[in-house]
């Protein structure tokens, strides 16, 4: 909530608030005390996070919030491609993390858990747009259709400008002419 952005900007979240759903199923020893000292967390503490998400962003929307969530989906050999290239170009070794070969090891499982993630958390008011990766041109090109398209919808106009605010203007034209 705290980073939310106010009311007529736009933000963009890089997972926030999924990764309770997605790494964490992957890895539930992250959860800690909030598992209450479970061993393993059961599918009715992943409903209720998933009821939580859908219930946070659905009071997102009906406040005037439009939500555009984008899952791009990389290919498990694109993956690969992108890694050994972040490996053999020197300008793009600081892109490269050792764990993020650790967590390719865990490639069924963050599928099993974006497929459960996406299928509770798609809704009327905040779908998900499951984008093609392998390609980053058509990744942007599809990205940027749903964004302008969203914006457009929004049927955004400037502000009326009175007929007294244009005897001010027309005013302050005249002025910085004389100058």
């Amino acid at each position: 909530m705290k980073s939310l952005p106010e009311r007529g900007r736009i933000g963009i979240f890089n997972r926030s608030y999924y990764e309770d759903v997605l790494v964490v199923k992957v890895h539930p020893e992250l959860l800690g005390r909030a598992n209450s000292g479970k061993k393993e967390p059961g599918e009715k503490f992943w409903e209720k996070r998933y009821e939580d998400i859908n219930a946070f962003e659905r009071h997102l929307t009906r406040n005037g919030t439009v939500i555009l969530k984008f899952f791009l989906n990389v290919s498990k050999e694109e993956q690969k491609q992108r890694f050994l290239e972040r490996l053999s170009r020197p300008e793009k070794n600081w892109k490269f993390s050792s764990s993020d070969l650790a967590e390719r090891g865990h490639w069924d499982e963050y599928m099993s858990a974006y497929q459960d993630a996406l299928r509770a958390t798609s809704t009327k008011w905040a779908p998900w747009y499951v984008i093609p990766a392998d390609y980053k041109w058509i990744t942007r090109s599809v990205v940027a259709d749903v964004i302008t398209t969203a914006i457009r919808k929004l049927d955004l106009h400037y502000p009326e400008v009175t007929a007294e605010q244009h005897v001010l203007l027309e005013e302050a034209r005249k002025k910085l002419a004389e100058e």
